[in-house]
């Protein structure tokens, strides 16, 4: 009787907090089919046996078809992050957040546990992999938990290479190397390095550290180099070298950390039907007045262009779209010097083509 006490006293408050969810969520997938909820409940054990009788919650991963279907324009990469529930339930919930083309971040999936650990982990990343994100040479980008590190190496999951890769947060590796390195400039140093995007670039920062103490150079190698820089990821972080964009839906989603279990699903339900029906309307407000490509992008072609008026074409090879150009005047983006371009091969030497996939002001030159 006192096992089951203790037990009642661990799930108890979720168990009243989510008394109406199954009956909310079988709703849902009739007014939206294609919702995806994997509910798991934990038995009550007496003894050495276990009362079949009665059941708690103990967790629940959710995502809604919409967020399926943007995922599949969305960037091929993932952030995910734990937010800690406050209130009278606790527990913590999980999210794995996408970006557009437009910079507009999307939460995709949602998972609602009692804590961070391997065991949780694997259970989000496992049918996010399954029902979200089944994409090959997709990106995970996360902090370095180790519960997450546990479950993305774990085969069943299927976040191992070549189908799926994963990267370090830049911002959490910098805040753990201040632990053992204090002071800016080594920190600023090391993040300089990550986020570098040529090889020359990244040992001119790296040759720094080095200088100042052999040691910084020691731990950074102990990392695998496409987990936490830029010239080495493969052009797959899209210029994403941190998980804020997971963290700015943890501020949005602040107010509802005290809900219990139902209201919270609710909540997201609510906050991401209104989130659609915005982007929508915006969508279709710029393709109505004859925009081409995203806003994002316009600036970003508008002001490579302005940069490409400083640099001029010395050689350039029609038949293998290759070319090289020379800055005449500095911009503050490159150093002065030449720089081959490669229009075939989506390439040029300042690294910018590779690491975003829309071409730099060095490439809108020959334009």
């Amino acid at each position: 009787m006192a096992k089951q006490k203790a037990v009642a006293q661990i799930y108890g408050d979720w168990e009243e907090s989510y008394a109406e969810l199954p009956r909310w969520m079988l709703g849902v997938q009739s007014t939206m089919p294609g919702t995806i909820t994997v509910l798991k409940t934990s038995p009550i054990r007496i003894g050495g046996g276990v009362d079949e009788s009665t059941v708690y919650f103990h967790r629940l991963f959710w995502t809604f078809p919409p967020c399926i279907e943007a995922f599949r324009h969305c960037k091929p990469l993932v952030s995910i992050d734990g937010t800690h529930l406050y209130g009278k339930y606790g527990g913590t919930l999980l999210l794995a957040i996408a970006q557009d083309g437009n910079s507009n971040i999307l939460p995709i999936a949602f998972a609602l546990v009692k804590g961070e650990n391997a065991e949780s982990w694997s259970f989000f990343l496992s049918n996010l992999r399954e029902h979200v994100t089944p994409q090959e040479g997709i990106l995970v980008i996360f902090d370095r938990h180790n519960g997450i590190k546990a479950a993305l190496e774990a085969p069943e999951t299927g976040w191992l290479p070549p189908r799926a890769f994963w990267a370090y947060c830049i911002r959490h590796v910098a805040a753990n190397f201040a632990l053992t390195f204090k002071g800016k400039d080594s920190r600023r140093m090391l993040v300089n390095a990550a986020y570098a995007k040529t090889e020359a670039e990244f040992y001119y920062w790296f040759d720094i550290m080095r200088t100042e103490n052999p040691a910084m150079c020691d731990w950074a190698n102990r990392m695998e180099y496409d987990k936490w820089t830029q010239h080495e990821d493969g052009g797959r972080r899209f210029g994403h070298m941190t998980t804020n964009i997971s963290e700015c839906v943890n501020s949005v989603l602040k107010k509802t950390r005290n809900l219990p279990v139902t209201s919270l699903v609710k909540s997201t339900y609510g906050r991401l039907a209104q989130l659609f029906v915005v982007r929508g309307q915006t969508a279709e407000a710029q393709l109505g007045s004859g925009h081409e490509f995203c806003q994002a992008l316009v600036k970003a072609i508008d002001r490579n262009l302005r940069d490409s008026r400083y640099f001029t074409v010395m050689l350039y090879d029609r038949h293998q779209s290759e070319y090289t150009v020379a800055e005449t005047t500095p911009t503050g983006s490159f150093s002065l010097g030449s720089y081959r371009v490669s229009l075939q091969d989506h390439r040029c030497d300042c690294g910018h083509f590779q690491a975003l996939h829309y071409p730099c002001g060095l490439t809108c030159n020959h334009y």
